[in-house]
């Protein structure tokens, strides 16, 4: 690690803020640009070390950037990973508040539910197949604090890869009998189809962003508790929306979720 313990609960603070209060900021490597993966990471376990000290809850883990399609969109080559807390979930078919959000965007994903720990080095597809309890359709909101949705890893990693709100709902299914690189999405605002994609679109298969997560999360000494609801990363780009949109997903044989911004 790079930076001083006193600048990591700095920079934490400094992008939580950012978040409640609704304002952006520009890239924290611009300041800091020597901060290494370790910080990054660091950083974002302070965020949600100060969520968890003010009553929220743990509710699930993210992988982000694992399309070809976000990476190109973002201009970055790698996956990252994040959390969420139960202030993020939103009810199917529920309300997201524009006055809450900066510049907001959304991205199909499909979501994992596990039954029991996954846990690295060596996690593969295989170990995160016989893992998995349900995958359920899903909607990530993002909304990096960085001004223009301009950041580069280290700076997004410490933001928490843009988490901001999700949603899921429709049809739980069993993963036995699905091809999951196969499964096709829709995702609709205000009626008219904006995204559609495959399961294949998240490094050739979902379930390889979960994999990747439990080999990140085991060099850390942590791993996947059974039970934990995983969002596996945007299948297409990400769309921006703005108050009185209503954005649908539909997932193949899964039904569909949705959300309203107001």
């Amino acid at each position: 690690m790079k930076l001083s313990p006193e600048t990591i609960a700095g920079l934490a603070e400094h992008l939580e803020t950012c978040q409640l209060q609704v304002h952006d900021t520009l890239k924290i490597t611009d300041e800091h640009p020597h901060m290494d993966w370790d910080d990054a990471y660091a950083i974002q376990a302070e965020i949600l070390r100060r969520k968890l000290a003010r009553g929220q809850r743990l509710s699930g883990l993210k992988c982000g950037l694992t399309s070809h399609a976000k990476m190109k969109q973002m201009g970055v080559a790698t996956p990252v990973f994040g959390f969420m807390t139960d202030d993020y979930a939103v009810p199917d078919g529920g309300e997201v508040r524009m006055s809450e959000l900066i510049h907001p965007k959304v991205e199909p994903e499909i979501a994992f539910v596990t039954s029991r720990e996954l846990k690295g080095p060596g996690c593969h597809i295989g170990s995160v197949l016989a893992a998995i309890d349900f995958v359920i359709p899903g909607i990530e909101v993002i909304d990096s604090r960085y001004r223009d949705f301009k950041f580069d890893l280290k700076s997004v990693v410490a933001d928490n890869t843009s988490a901001a709100r999700y949603v899921i709902g429709g049809q739980p299914m069993a993963v036995a009998g699905i091809d999951l690189r196969t499964l096709g999405v829709v995702m609709e605002k205000n009626g008219e189809p904006v995204a559609f994609g495959a399961g294949a679109a998240v490094l050739g298969h979902p379930a390889a962003a979960l994999a990747m997560l439990a080999n990140h999360l085991g060099a850390r000494g942590e791993s996947i508790p059974a039970g934990t609801l995983i969002l596996s990363g945007g299948i297409t780009e990400a769309v921006a929306v703005h108050a009185g949109d209503h954005v649908c997903l539909r997932m193949q044989g899964m039904g569909s979720t949705g959300l309203r911004f107001v």
